[in-house]
């Protein structure tokens, strides 16, 4: 079983609780007060000796067993001292000067009392035979002799100097010539003898009490109990610092623990605030997925005032990039979004790069550095922001913000990653309204083409038997009109007539043009030189009170298509204003070209990026409401007597089958723009002619192309078609591969274009000029410099163009490769 840090870390913190408790009660505190105690002992017994010493020399005490004991405890102490002393060597060098003093009392002592009691025992003999004198021969001459030798005695006895040794010596040899009376020789000389026992005893004795009494062991005392008292404050020092080092660690562990306690109380919040946010979040992802399409504005909203409060942010908002931009937002009462925010989250997201999980956390702008980020935060009032974004092809396209506007809120960043969560509930509900969108459209779309089928049929069916029948009614009509007068009434009642089946068969060509494939092959065709036909026809078939005014045409421009068709829209729109102003008024035609960068929709259908010409025709005219505007291209819908509804409608129709969308502006009293965008194939350096530009077409040459992106692959193989070539596009390489096994001389060029990853063009190419060596391979790459010169040819690759393609380069790099390649192929045939 593994052992977490925390467990192992248990067992550790309670060893070192012990050692330290165990440190900090100080168990040398009894030996060195034991030791203290020994010499306060020590001293006493010492001075009670000292006075039993000098009791014995004065005679008090004859008993010398109290100095006995008193030396015997001496050595009793120095031993207890002795076992309560350290291991330190100066502290039992300083014992051992002790008990050398000791010892050296204790030869003293011994030397003391063999003196003192010799000395004694002469003094009471002395007295003795000096009373008995004195008192026999008191009246004689040794009376005084033996008087001032008892004195000069006794002086000595107070007094060892020299001066009284001398003195006592000086009577001792006066008494020794004194004629010694009769029968006192043998007490005279006892005296004498005594006398000079005590001359040489007392100083003696006295030397060795003033040594006893000279206390040198007083110094060696003290050194032992300075010593002791050093090692007992190191001894309570130590323990001090271990009871302030325990109490510290307890103070420590306390604060640990209340800190623990504290992130446990903390984890909880985060739980149930985590609870509380997957709780929101799940019955936000449940009501988005029960939600109708018409509740699903009102749920994000709900859904953003919840995500708010939670967060703790003052405004919130959900943005999805597109065209157009959508924005659901929330916001605090007293709190408004200012312009342009949160438009510009999404730029400012991209600001930041790459991020983890597309969250971003600022708990105070006022602490980022200066620079364009900061001043957009700063300029939107905010103090703190957290964001959760999601990342496409073309960037940041879901931001989902929160704004703080007072200092210290969305400071928790622990529950922002569930935002993951809600921003993915909100991603698919939109993308599931978007389908839904799309989903209607293509009903609507599909609803369109089964009429226009129905229209087709309808055409094809009656069309020419109707033809037929107004052809008689025309004939029938001309010739009566020949046999009678020119301005009678038969004739202006045949002229009649006549107009109403003229109506007849130009609705049924119309009908017949509607309803007609227009699978016409295409070509490049001059924007200058097709407006300007365009602009002749006007001038002749438009009233003349409609002022016809056309904006200058960019040169060089060509687009792709059939010239009929194109010149019919634009025919149609004229037409159409001039019959929306009553005949009276302006007819303006703008164009130019427009570069898209994402894909764009307008309000009859959708735009990929790339380039595109955009024709405009505007008029002065009525106007038309919004509830017209919805039908306006709907076959056989008019609002005029004599119209038959089906010009927009073919207009559209053309313009759609050409790849291209309308986009349509009115209001009514104001005037109407219709927009015509058409896929541009090419931009040429301005010319002095306004027809289709020189370019090197093909005569139906057979063209493989591969290219991973299928709206790519569509719009190459739509150039290559208007170039006179014969486009077959693969997505696949293996299926492009197959192909040229199959049917090795079918192709007359192969142009390799966009795979994934890169380095499988230039393989691609190697297999294909292994299946087909003599066909020419083009390679359609952003950057040739990506691929050295030698991999190029080692390839088989002939000619490298430019990525995305450009109608003249691409033209003029098949022209010269299939040049090249017939050149070839007649030298090996010579």
């Amino acid at each position: 079983m593994k052992m977490t840090p925390a467990a192992a870390a248990v067992p550790v913190l309670l060893v070192l609780l012990t050692w330290l408790s165990f440190r900090a009660i100080d168990t040398d505190a009894e030996r060195y007060d034991r030791a203290l105690g020994a010499l306060d002992r020590f001293a006493l017994v010492e001075s009670a000796l000292q006075r039993d010493v000098l009791s014995a020399r004065t005679g008090m005490m004859r008993n010398y067993d109290p100095l006995v004991r008193e030396v015997n405890a001496l050595d009793e102490l120095l031993s207890r001292l002795r076992d309560t002393a350290s291991e330190g060597a100066e502290e039992a060098a300083a014992i051992d000067r002790l008990a050398a003093s000791v010892n050296r009392q204790e030869e003293l002592t011994e030397q003391f009392k063999s003196d003192n009691a010799l000395l004694q025992n002469s003094l009471a003999q002395f007295r003795l035979f000096s009373a008995r004198l004195s008192e026999a021969h008191w009246s004689g001459p040794l009376a005084p002799a033996v008087s001032a030798l008892a004195a000069a005695m006794l002086q000595l006895t107070l007094d060892t100097s020299r001066a009284a040794a001398r003195d006592v010596a000086d009577r001792l040899n006066g008494l020794a010539m004194q004629p010694l009376p009769p029968g006192e020789d043998d007490s005279v000389r006892a005296l004498l003898a005594h006398g000079r026992l005590l001359h040489d005893l007392l100083p003696t004795t006295d030397g060795v009490l003033r040594a006893l009494l000279d206390k040198p062991s007083k110094r060696q005392q003290e050194a032992v109990r300075t010593m002791i008292l050093a090692h007992q404050a190191a001894s309570r020092a130590t323990a001090q610092e271990f009871r302030l080092l325990l109490y510290a660690i307890s103070v420590l562990l306390l604060v640990l623990l209340v800190h623990l306690g504290l992130q446990l109380r903390a984890r909880a919040l985060a739980l149930q605030r985590r609870a509380a946010f997957e709780h929101v979040i799940a019955g936000i992802s449940t009501r988005l997925i029960d939600a109708q399409p018409r509740e699903i504005d009102a749920h994000i909203d709900r859904a953003l005032a919840e995500l708010a409060e939670l967060v703790g942010a003052d405004r919130a908002y959900l943005v999805v990039s597109g065209r157009p931009i959508r924005v659901h937002q929330w916001c605090r009462e007293g709190t408004t979004f200012p312009p342009g925010w949160p438009d510009r989250a999404p730029a400012l997201v991209a600001r930041f790069g790459s991020i983890p999980e597309g969250i971003i956390h600022i708990r105070s702008v006022d602490r980022l550095r200066p620079g364009a980020s900061r001043d957009v935060l700063a300029a939107a009032g905010l103090r703190g922001w957290a964001c959760v974004s999601n990342l496409g092809k073309e960037g940041v396209t879901t931001v989902l913000g929160f704004d703080a506007l007072r200092p210290g809120i969305i400071t928790q960043s622990a529950e922002l990653g569930l935002l993951r969560m809600a921003l993915d509930a909100f991603a698919n509900v939109v993308a599931r309204e978007h389908l839904e969108q799309e989903r209607a459209r293509l009903e609507t779309n599909l609803q369109q083409a089964r009429r226009m089928e129905t229209v087709g049929a309808l055409s094809s069916g009656i069309a020419h038997n109707f033809n037929n029948i107004v052809g008689a009614i025309l004939g029938y009509t001309e010739m009566a009109e020949a046999r009678i007068a020119s301005d009678s009434r038969p004739a202006r009642n045949l002229k009649e007539i006549r107009r109403a089946g003229e109506r007849a068969r130009d609705l049924v060509d119309q009908i017949l043009a509607f309803g007609r494939r227009r699978d016409v092959r295409r070509k490049p065709v001059s924007l200058k030189g097709l407006v300007a036909e365009t602009s002749s026809l006007l001038d002749a078939s438009l009233p003349s009170e409609i002022e016809l005014i056309i904006r200058e045409v960019p040169d060089g421009v060509v687009i792709s298509g059939q010239p009929g068709q194109l010149q019919q829209v634009i025919l149609n729109l004229c037409n159409n204003a001039a019959q929306a102003m009553d005949q009276v008024g302006r007819v303006e035609i703008e164009t130019e070209v427009r570069e898209i960068a994402a894909t764009r929709s307008l309000s009859h259908g959708d735009l990929w990026s790339g380039r595109y010409v955009r024709i405009a025709v505007s008029d002065t005219g009525r106007g038309i409401d919004e509830m017209t505007l919805e039908h306006i291209f709907e076959p056989f819908f008019t609002t005029r007597l004599a119209g038959n509804g089906l010009g927009l409608a073919t207009v559209r129709e053309i313009v759609r089958e050409h790849g291209g969308a309308m986009d349509v502006w009115s209001a009514p009293g104001v005037g109407s723009r219709f927009e015509v965008w058409l896929p541009c194939i090419a931009v040429a350096a301005p010319t002095p002619r306004d027809d289709v530009p020189v370019l090197p077409l093909g005569r139906g040459e057979t063209v493989l192309v591969v290219e991973d992106a299928s709206e790519r692959l569509l719009g190459d193989e739509e150039m290559l078609a208007a170039l006179g070539y014969e486009p077959v596009g693969f997505t696949r390489a293996d299926d492009a591969l197959a192909a040229c096994r199959t049917t090795p001389k079918r192709f007359d060029a192969l142009l390799v274009g966009h795979l994934a990853p890169a380095a499988s063009a230039l393989d691609l190419a190697v297999a294909l000029h292994e299946i087909v060596p003599d066909v020419p391979i083009l390679l359609a790459t952003a950057s040739a410099e990506e691929s050295g010169a030698g991999a190029l040819v080692a390839a088989g690759i002939s000619e490298v163009v430019h990525r995305p393609l450009i109608s003249s380069e691409i033209a003029s790099a098949l022209a010269r490769c299939l040049t090249a390649s017939e050149i070839s192929v007649g030298e090996l045939r010579s």
